[in-house]
């Protein structure tokens, strides 16, 4: 399998700046490329074959282009294609999709050396330090915090300037990684199950009776607010222009790096502690199109999350199972029967058999029957509606009081903040 490991990298003023024309130029090929291709009359566009072919008479005509490795000029007219191939993809399932537009400077910030161009070495004599030497680039130190398998293959580095002007490469190898195997469904036990809601007030709250709140972005958006108007108060393109701009950058990066960091942990934790976990196949971008709580539903990152699970759960060998969301909400877990219930009811009340739970719970019991018969794993409706009801004592929580924990309810809340500091968003050890 393919595996990619990004790492900080630090290129001297003269390399960084022999990037930035490496990458100006992989987009002048880009945008070339791609006027070709527009410019075809249906049914006769170029193929990516055709258009590469082409490069050796671009060169000719272009000097400064030979400059630039040649596999880096083929990614660069791959990546039209491959954006293709996901328009493609999104057209298919129903989503209106325009045309791939010429890309600006600030629009391509990367390039990529395929198969050859690069040299990774380790063997520097410095702890977590390597050296990454790129052809017609130069050498950059690297923050080798994880080192690359012995038995892997480089196949691809990818070089990007973030907009905060941190320097990243992405090192994609290909590998057999020792993963433990995925139980048989057969030997799965019910309490090593775990249906998860997704949701806003409360990101994750699952069968067993855990619900873990969203971070405290609070501070951060109010960060990157007061950047935003230091920013709009400078002349554009100047060079306080430009600082501010990195500073703003940098705030978006921090908020960013914080929401990746509480997903990978929890998945992480839910993944080495279940055999099997089941979460929602949530629609976002329809969620974005029909719901004005835009930024909230942005801001939850559940697409990012369900990916982050399914990783996990490969890397830990727990089966990562998502279930339509349809009905979750309205249907009680105990009796089936549907009820409405507006958004601002955070009680399931049913009137039918009169199971009475949080709302968030209900739903969190009906993922994990749907994923149950997904799997193929036999249950007992009352063994499953009362896995979370035996714990009753709200969870011990690394903040100085128990403000965030909801004495009144039959499950433990778990702030963000502890998963993010002790990697469990249970109440025991850190896993």
């Amino acid at each position: 399998m393919e595996q990619t490991f990004k790492y900080r990298v630090y290129p001297t003023e003269d390399v960084a700046s022999e990037a930035r024309r490496h990458i100006n130029i992989c987009r002048e090929v880009y945008n070339h490329a791609l006027g070709r291709y527009d410019s075809a009359p249906d049914g006769e566009k170029p193929t990516y074959t055709r258009l590469q072919n082409k490069l050796p008479a671009w060169k000719r005509k272009w000097n400064s282009w030979k400059t630039v490795n040649s596999k880096c000029l083929q990614m660069a007219v791959r990546r039209i294609f491959s954006s293709l191939s996901v328009l493609k993809s999104l057209k298919s399932n129903g989503y209106k999709v325009g045309r791939l537009k010429w890309k600006s400077p600030r629009e391509f910030r990367s390039i990529v050396f395929n198969q050859s161009g690069f040299d990774v070495d380790s063997n520097t004599g410095r702890t977590e330090h390597a050296t990454l030497e790129l052809s017609k680039l130069g050498t950059m130190d690297v923050d080798y915090h994880r080192p690359i398998p012995e038995d892997g293959t480089i196949k691809e580095v990818r070089l990007k300037e973030e907009k905060s002007g941190k320097w990243y490469a992405s090192v994609v190898v290909d590998h057999n990684p020792e993963y433990p195997d995925k139980p048989a469904v057969k030997n799965i036990q019910l309490e090593d199950t775990v249906g998860i809601d997704l949701g806003i007030l409360k990101f994750t709250h699952d069968s067993d009776g855990t619900a873990v709140t969203p971070l405290d972005e609070s501070e951060d958006r109010e960060r990157i607010e007061k950047r935003h108007r230091a920013l709009s108060r400078k002349e554009h393109d100047s060079a306080n222009w430009e600082n501010a701009r990195v500073k703003l950058a940098e705030a978006y990066e921090t908020l960013s790096n914080k929401r990746k960091d509480c997903i990978e942990k929890l998945a992480g934790s839910y993944t080495t502690q279940y055999d099997a976990v089941f979460l929602e196949k949530l629609n976002v971008r329809e969620m974005l199109k029909q719901d004005s709580n835009g930024r909230n539903i942005a801001s939850m990152s559940w697409s990012d999350a369900i990916k982050t699970f399914k990783r996990h759960g490969d890397k830990n060998g727990c089966h990562v199972v998502t279930v339509p969301p349809e009905g979750t909400t309205k249907r009680c877990a105990r009796c089936d029967g549907e009820s409405n219930k507006a958004l601002w009811v955070r009680e399931h009340s049913c009137p039918s058999c009169g199971f009475e739970t949080d709302r968030d719970e209900n739903a969190s019991y009906n993922i994990l029957k749907l994923g149950l018969d997904k799997l193929g794993i036999e249950y007992d409706v009352d063994a499953i509606v009362g896995l979370g009801e035996a714990e009753s004592t709200p969870a011990e929580t690394a903040l100085p009081t128990g403000a965030d924990v909801n004495d009144n309810s039959s499950f433990r809340v778990v702030p963000a903040k502890r998963v993010v500091e002790t990697g469990s968003h249970g109440s025991g050890d850190p896993w």
